[in-house]
């Protein structure tokens, strides 16, 4: 039970409705903000309500409305449970294919109405709010993770920079999440001065909102908000896979972009950002270490039952002449590279300043290729919806245990199969990547 009452909000019209209002109204676990009687009345002040979960009756349960629900939607992403005097399988159809949570008859006993109502809020919480376990009608944000198995190939440096390129140029709203919670250095890199960490939001009272978030997180001067990584290491325990998933939660609803920045290692913070991630990229640079990395990497995703195709490599410091070609890569990999990102001495001066490379040289190549990566997973470009993975504790343990063994495994067998590509001319080990748009 949560420490403070559900916000509910009632919509529509049904017998018994009044009944069941006044019940709910009543109960201590519940804190009705608003009614409407047409969805289209509802407007600002559902909106405004902050609602967590949304009561919509049907004089006529003969089929879901979906004007009716595109209203509602229109206003607020809170959970939508429909209330009929009875219920037919066809409805039940139709209820989860716009994505909605419940369907519940009335006359109805109060104590199971607010069982409801909690069960509602809690997949709204815990899986994002809209629909049990898919995306929400309409919903067009995007959570983008990035992920290297092996540490300094420029991970979070894309990161940062992606993030100020989404909110600076592309008006996006975007949060930067620092995921690495021992040693993250998002705050840093982006010359932040938080009051605020992730601990601070994960430790507070009550229901972790986007309410709540806004209050936590930290301004850059791009428009973009930081919500920073602990200060110290041995706080990292604390922000549980629970506490993580809300917050997850609440950011997708108040953010047009999430980005999330990752430590190293398939530990369980990374596990729980995989299974609300809509986009990752795997990042890597031409050393064999780092190649051979990113190919246990990917063996490991297929472990977990992840969608490949929602899985992009990024080649960063792509033009770099050590000996290998792209097509060499790619099949070491055996995945082809989606984004290339060229070397830059702005780059490291950029890192020093604390300020991203895309706001103080904004014409620079590496900038335009980081661009294009912001264009081609930007939220309203129309990608493939793929089932979301949700990985068990029993299935996450053993993902780590084989991915520790193929990683000793196949060490020598990737490195030295890269290590033995042919030798070629400068000419010819020109990499010639082309920076793909939407």
């Amino acid at each position: 039970m949560s420490e403070q009452p559900i916000r509910i909000f009632i919509s529509g019209a049904c017998a018994g409705l009044a009944e069941a209002r006044d019940a709910l109204a009543s109960h201590k676990d519940i804190e009705l903000v608003g009614t409407a009687s047409e969805p289209s009345k509802a407007g600002s002040k559902l909106a405004s309500t902050g609602a967590q979960v949304v009561l919509h009756a049907l004089q006529r349960p003969d089929g879901v409305p979906a004007d009716e629900i595109a209203k509602i939607r229109e206003h607020t992403a809170a959970p939508i449970v429909l209330l009929v005097t009875r219920s037919t399988s066809a409805l039940l159809d139709e209820a989860v294919e716009l994505g909605l949570n419940d369907v519940a008859m009335l006359p109805q006993l109060t104590d199971n109405l607010v069982f409801t109502v909690k069960k509602a809020h809690s997949i709204g919480v815990v899986g994002g709010a809209g629909s049990a376990g898919g995306r929400r009608t309409g919903d067009t944000s995007r959570v983008i993770t990035l992920f290297s198995p092996k540490g300094g190939v420029g991970k979070t440096v894309l990161a940062t920079s992606m993030a100020a390129m989404y909110a600076k140029r592309l008006k996006k709203r975007t949060l930067l999440i620092d995921l690495d919670l021992q040693f993250g250095d998002a705050a840093i890199m982006l010359g932040c001065d938080p009051r605020t960490t992730i601990l601070d939001l994960v430790m507070s009272h009550g229901d972790l909102d986007s309410d709540k978030l806004s209050g936590y997180v930290t301004q850059h001067e791009s428009g973009l908000h930081v919500l920073p990584a602990p200060l110290r290491p041995e706080d990292a325990d604390l922000v549980t896979e629970d506490r993580l998933a809300s917050v997850l939660a609440a950011a997708k609803q108040a953010y047009d972009v999430v980005l999330l920045d990752t430590p190293p290692n398939f530990n369980s913070t990374v596990l729980t950002a995989l299974d609300r991630t809509d986009e990752l990229l795997l990042v890597a640079s031409l050393e064999a270490t780092s190649l051979k990395s990113v190919k246990v990497c990917l063996q490991t995703l297929e472990m977990l039952h992840y969608p490949l195709d929602r899985c992009h490599v990024v080649l960063n410091r792509a033009d770099t002449r050590v000996g290998l070609k792209r097509d060499q890569v790619e099949s070491a990999l055996g995945k082809s590279i989606r984004f290339g990102i060229p070397s830059s001495k702005a780059v490291p001066t950029a890192i020093n300043r604390g300020i991203p490379v895309v706001m103080t040289d904004p014409k620079a190549e590496v900038t335009q290729a980081i661009r294009d990566v912001c264009v081609a997973l930007s939220p309203e470009v129309t990608m493939t919806e793929a089932p979301k993975s949700k990985v068990g504790r029993r299935e996450r343990k053993r993902a780590e245990v084989d991915a520790r063994r193929a990683a000793e495994r196949d060490a020598a067998i990737a490195g030295n199969s890269l290590m033995r590509a042919p030798q070629h001319s400068d000419d010819e080990l020109e990499l010639d990547f082309e920076h793909e748009a939407a």
